[in-house]
């Protein structure tokens, strides 16, 4: 793997360029006040503009105004028409399209193809301010308001739907969002140094027609196109054999001859030349292979070919995640009718000083002022909050964060993050003192990486934690401590809280960083995400068994203790996962029973673009595994009533589900689970259950495979009382009646 040139090795001194603008412009007052008459790149958002690094846009309007350029922002336009679009003025160089920050289908709809009531990234959480499959609305409508501009589509929304992927919503595959969107190039994954690459081409007056060769993009070519005579096609089958396989013929069978096939005479006197034997070296021949390798197109199966064929979508599949290690992947091509879909190896990682430049650019850390005093959910959530580092090494199937972000985790430097925190105590409105998270996708993989760079650039593993974790990975967690400790002790900070989801396996290497987290940095409930306990479902999410959760569990339990605090586990599950059976589904729920949990917010398997669990979901077979008409079938509770169903087994004690509970038992032949007693799960009809006490706390709800998390309907703070939704009186709560363990007397 090259090391690329420095992200901000091109940026102009600063009293060579502009000074940054209190906030990138929303109007055309905006920009006559800066004293602009037109700006180099707009950028279309379907969330409100707030500017600060956990939001896409102006993450990267900052970064491109850092580079010398004039970035404007239009903010949820009325698609309707491409007169919205025109607010700013045409755009010099081009436009960036993005969704926002999430899904706009997992963002509009629920699990169960319900439209949502709200939309976090708005301001007043009001809904129906994007369109359905956003990036593609917007990027027709820029291309309406100023044909001759050159549309860039990226965020998770494009990233994910760069190559033909199943659709849950419209329950089919579609084709690539290239080919729906029409846009001059798609960039996916960490975007900052193409889009940085790329606005400099343009300005140099390249057109983008010829920029064919960055990291992290995708484009629309004439089929069979290849960037020069020296590229080979190495058809899919060859990286994994999908389907039925030819049998290779037997090279001593007794064959006529097919004198068609007989060589010229010319031919064979070329092939009668001598040629000298070349002797190289072992380095020279890795040299060359590398060369080779790096000059290879991998085939998909055409679009026309995976919509019909769902063994052929999971090969597809499958290949797509297999080449997925920047440090050896290949350019990936897809037929869509007479044009192919074309997509280079993806982006190389930032170096931590990169993302330090990323993150410590002049953000204003507050929404744009045109909003006013409305309230935007998601800006709520995350105010007071760092982001420590990117990307995500579990793999987890059900999960997008990998295909989007990467395997190879990027971190920030210790003096960064502890500058962020001043700059959150100094600047945002509102703080007291406490940071509500300091994390990322997940809040323990702070630096941990591959011990060998060697081997993590030619690994072709899908997680580095599962089966198990991986002997090359390194799972020392004191720099991360060392990090809680110093963000702790800045003056002004009372408490530093760890919100994000926590790798409870690899925290159980570390007993002291588990020490550390549970004395110092949980605010009464600490998430984390077991998903399931029973081995059949867990093996389909690639997700660690319930002896991890146990291990954790115990450390947990005593380090709170030791420290003379009431704190309790809040555990996601996930219900009608691919290859969740009905008695996986009971078996959670007899385990949530015995444990004492009684889930408030509760999340259905919803299947997202590019999974690998999607893929399970839609084609029936293991993507984990070789993908043949014989392999392994995955069987998925599909129907709205069997997803209804397995839902309800992990709200087992609440009386709306016991009818469909009480069937659904009799159907399986587990009768002998209906009564009144501690043994049962639900009551008879007429009947209540022997447990009285109320659910857990709530932790906030998912939406989808979402990095960023949305706030529940209702979260109350540990150890008080929860309100009676029917009389509005305090009734008990949970955290009252759960007795801590104490160390048996020796």
């Amino acid at each position: 793997m090259n090391s690329p040139v420095n992200l901000f090795a091109t940026v102009p001194k600063r009293s060579a360029r502009a000074a940054a603008a209190p906030f990138l412009p929303m109007s055309r007052a905006e920009m006559d006040r800066l004293g602009w008459d037109q700006c180099d790149v707009i950028l279309v958002t379907g969330d409100a503009y707030i500017d600060h690094p956990s939001f896409g846009m102006a993450l990267v309007g900052r970064l491109l105004e850092a580079q010398g350029y004039r970035v404007g922002i239009i903010s949820q336009p009325d698609w309707h028409s491409a007169e919205p679009f025109r607010a700013l003025g045409k755009p010099r160089l081009y436009w960036g399209v993005t969704a926002g920050n999430m899904d706009s289908m997992v963002n509009r709809y629920t699990a169960d193809r319900k439209i949502r009531s709200d939309d976090a990234y708005t301001p007043n959480a009001e809904p129906n301010k994007r369109p359905d499959r956003t990036v593609t609305v917007y990027a027709q409508r820029a291309r309406e308001a100023y044909p001759d501009v050159p549309v860039i589509i990226g965020s998770i929304e494009a990233s994910l739907r760069r190559i033909a992927h199943y659709d849950y919503w419209s329950d089919k595959v579609r084709r690539s969002v290239l080919m729906d969107s029409k846009a001059d190039l798609l960039i996916f994954g960490n975007a900052e140094r193409a889009l940085v690459d790329l606005t400099h081409r343009l300005n140099a007056g390249e057109n983008i027609k010829d920029i064919r060769h960055l990291r992290g993009t995708g484009f629309l070519v004439p089929h069979g196109w290849l960037p020069s005579p020296e590229w080979g096609v190495h058809n899919s089958s060859r990286v994994d054999v999908p389907g039925k396989v030819d049998p290779h013929p037997n090279p001593y069978a007794m064959a006529n001859e097919d004198k068609t096939a007989c060589a010229t005479d010319a031919a064979k006197a070329e092939a009668e030349v001598v040629k000298p034997i070349r002797i190289m070296t072992r380095e020279e021949r890795q040299q060359m292979a590398r060369e080779k390798h790096a000059r290879t197109v991998v085939r998909l199966p055409a679009y026309d070919v995976v919509k019909d064929d769902p063994v052929m979508y999971a090969h597809a599949s499958r290949v797509f995640h297999l080449e997925s290690n920047p440090g050896n992947a290949r350019a990936l091509v897809q037929q869509h009718g007479e044009r192919d879909v074309w997509l280079n190896p993806p982006p190389l990682p930032l170096q931590m000083d990169e993302m330090d430049g990323v993150y410590d650019l002049p953000y204003a850390r507050s929404p744009h002022p045109s909003y006013g005093k409305a309230h935007i959910p998601a800006w709520e959530m995350i105010r007071f909050s760092v982001n420590i580092m990117r990307g995500c090494f579990g793999g987890c199937t059900f999960c997008s964060i990998t295909e989007h972000e990467g395997r190879i985790i990027q971190s920030r430097s210790e003096p960064s993050i502890l500058r962020e925190i001043e700059h959150i105590r100094d600047k945002t409105k509102g703080f007291t003192g406490t940071i509500s998270d300091m994390g990322g996708p997940t809040a323990n993989m702070y630096r941990l990486q591959c011990k060998d760079k060697k081997i993590e650039e030619t690994c072709r593993r899908l997680s580095c934690v599962y089966p198990s974790i991986c002997s090359n990975l390194n799972t020392d967690h004191s720099k991360l401590i060392s990090l809680y400790r110093k963000a702790r002790a800045i003056p002004g900070i009372k408490k530093v809280l760890i919100s994000s989801g926590l790798r409870y396996d690899l925290a159980v290497r570390s007993p002291e960083y588990v020490k550390e987290l549970v004395t110092h940095h949980v605010g009464g409930l600490l998430k984390i995400a077991p998903e399931h306990s029973e081995e059949n479902t867990l093996s389909k999410m690639m997700k660690p068994g319930m002896g991890a959760y146990d291990e954790f569990k115990k450390l947990f339990d005593k380090f709170s203790l030791e420290a003379g605090k009431k704190q309790y586990l809040i555990p996601y599950f996930i219900a009608a996962h691919p290859g969740c059976t009905d008695e996986d589904m009971l078996n959670l729920a007899l385990w949530l029973k015995k444990n004492n949990f009684r889930l408030d917010q509760v999340q259905t398997f919803m299947p997202t673009p590019m999974a690998m669990a999607t893929t399970m979901y839609h084609s029936r077979k293991n993507p984990l595994h070789k993908v043949t008409e014989d392999s392994e079938v995955v069987e998925t509770a599909r129907s709205g009533k069997i997803r209804k169903v397995h839902k309800a087994f992990l709200r087992y004690y609440d009386p709306e589900n016991w009818p469909v509970l009480r069937e659904h038992l009799v159907k399986m032949g587990r009768g002998d689970l209906i009564g009144n007693g501690e043994r049962h799960l639900i009551p008879p009809p007429g009947g209540s259950l022997a447990q009285r006490e109320e659910p857990v706390a709530a932790a906030p709800a998912r939406r989808g495979n979402a990095t960023v998390r949305v706030a529940p309907a209702r979260v109350r703070a540990p150890g008080m009382p929860a309100a009676s939704a029917a009389t509005g009186k305090a009734r008990p709560s949970i955290l009252d009646t759960i007795k801590t363990k104490r160390p048996a007397k020796r």
